[in-house]
């Protein structure tokens, strides 16, 4: 118990000391100094050196509103400059200068380019689309063309409706591993899920299979040791950390590694929003029941996630992977019996928001319903604005969050948007066992999206994620399937209910939404 209690102490101060946070707070208190400073000893020039702080924000503020940022990050810059003149641009600066972050970025750029070969499009796969549906065809060339994403046939796709269901076909999957292993986790915590595949792992390696693993640095703050990747390189598992915590380095803190993928043998694949920890297969509780979602693909559209491991993985190396050894063109002609399917993957340094992209494309060319599973919904001004003009055009689009929150903060901001999506139309319901962690889109019985993508800001624009969009695959039938079961325990949230509450819990989120880009 106490060593749960200091968990929680340090896990808290970390926070506060790395990355972003440990900015802002000093940048507050370099701003309050200068104005003490200021006051009392340079009383006779105070009035123009703020004077000239005041220029430097106005030019600030003025840049800002001629960029081509999204039109919220814009106003929380421009507020942040109007309230903290001196921190606000400076912090400005210091996010912009984007330190640590162009490396990334063009090395990123290069293993695409190195891998684009073996992401060929098959056209007689586009020219199938295209004869079903004309829309889901412009998307294939825009994620095909410019993001190198093929459009897959030949794929057998199995949905999970829980992290429970996800886990026994993990295990059953890496314990049938013959030549390789890639795993990426955006969080890894020791427990009975990690112990029971770090095991399989351990044994598949005593066997000869190439295993590699790769997490998120945030696991290092509070759920594993720092010396852990060591640990299991002791034991054969190539283990690596993306972007380890590191005190005030670079903005590039902010952007982490939020995907789950698992490759094995280059047969089998999968992702959604599980996590390596025993409260995603609800072994542990925290907020009620988690409600969790995973896909397992198998077939030629495992090519995809294999590329997606081997860029990340290769970001730091002096030397790429011989690809050879792990990706292959298709060599099965297409039978478009089983639909379409497209894993894509969205980077924040790309200046491309393909999976807020992908969502827009299934509403906009909706029908007749849109289903939607999310954890977060803090959303900017374009997906607020489709939401509504959607359920206002008469369609069905219901969403489905937790009753009960993982963060506090985040779903006070939820609920200053549900008003103006009610009054849209927009039917929202809450899970009552628990917390949903499920990030899913299904429309008209025949599209859906599968992935590590939340309606939040974070992973619309700041972290490393992935997603399948599928069309025309019998699995459709099965995510709708849950969805409606998943209806049967929620809550109808009701106009009444958010105009009843409280004043203090209005306010909370209403300035909590102010700083939302930022969080």
């Amino acid at each position: 118990m106490e060593s749960s209690k200091k968990r929680k102490v340090q896990k808290k101060l970390f926070s506060v000391i790395y990355g972003r946070t440990a900015v802002i707070l000093l940048l507050i208190l370099i701003q309050i100094l200068v104005m003490v400073f200021g006051i009392y000893f340079l009383t006779d020039s105070w009035t123009y050196l703020y004077g000239v702080f005041s220029i430097i924000g106005t030019i600030a503020v003025i840049y800002i509103i001629n960029s081509e940022d999204n039109p919220a990050f814009k106003l929380t810059w421009v507020l942040c400059i109007m309230a903290f003149s001196i921190f606000g641009t400076f912090f400005y600066i210091y996010v912009k200068s984007e330190i640590g972050t162009r490396y990334i970025g063009k090395r990123l750029e290069t293993l695409r380019q190195e891998t684009e070969e073996y992401m060929c499009q098959d056209m007689e796969i586009i020219d199938a689309m295209k004869e079903s549906k004309l829309a889901n065809k412009n998307l294939s060339f825009y994620l095909g063309k410019h993001m190198g994403f093929p459009t897959y046939g030949n794929t057998r796709l199995e949905y999970y409706p829980l992290g429970e269901d996800k886990f026994d076909a993990l295990k059953r999957e890496l314990r049938k591993a013959e030549h390789f292993i890639f795993m990426e986790y955006f969080i890894v915590e020791g427990g009975e899920m990690w112990d029971e595949v770090r095991h399989i792992l351990e044994e598949k390696v005593a066997e000869g299979v190439e295993v590699r693993f790769m997490y998120d640095g945030m696991c290092s703050i509070s759920k594993l040791p720092s010396d852990y990747p060591w640990y299991l390189r002791r034991r054969g598992i190539r283990c690596k950390v993306f972007n380890p915590i590191n005190p005030i380095v670079s903005t590039i803190q902010n952007n982490r590694d939020h995907r789950k993928i698992c490759v094995i043998d280059g047969k089998v694949g999968f992702t959604g929003g599980v996590n390596l920890a025993d409260e995603y297969i609800n072994r542990r509780e925290r907020f009620g029941h988690w409600k969790d979602t995973a896909i397992m693909l198998e077939g030629d559209d495992v090519q995809s996630p294999k590329i997606m491991f081997l860029q990340r993985w290769n970001i730091d190396e002096k030397k790429s992977d011989v690809y050879e050894k792990y990706l292959y063109p298709s060599r099965k002609p297409f039978d478009p019996k089983d639909g379409y399917v497209l894993p894509y993957g969205d980077t924040p340094y790309d200046n491309e928001t393909v999976g807020e992209e992908v969502y827009f494309h299934i509403l906009n060319h909706a029908k007749e319903y849109v289903h939607i599973m999310t954890p977060y919904l803090i959303l900017d001004n374009e997906m607020i604005k489709t939401l509504a003009s959607v359920a206002k055009s008469g369609m069905e689009v219901i969403i489905i969050m937790p009753n009960i929150p993982d963060k506090p903060y985040a779903f006070a901001v939820a609920k200053t948007y549900y008003k103006e999506l009610i009054e849209a139309g927009v039917r929202i319901y809450e899970y009552t066992p628990g917390f949903v962690h499920a990030k899913i889109f299904v429309s008209d019985d025949d599209t859906a999206t599968v992935g590590t993508i939340n309606l939040d800001y974070r992973s619309l624009y700041l972290h490393f994620e992935d997603g399948v969009f599928i069309y025309n695959n019998p699995v459709v039938a099965d995510i709708e399937r849950d969805f409606q079961e998943t209806l049967k325990k929620c809550h109808f949230v009701t106009m009444k209910e958010v105009q009843e509450r409280s004043v203090k819990e209005k306010i909370e989120g209403q300035v909590l939404r102010l700083f939302a880009p930022l969080m």
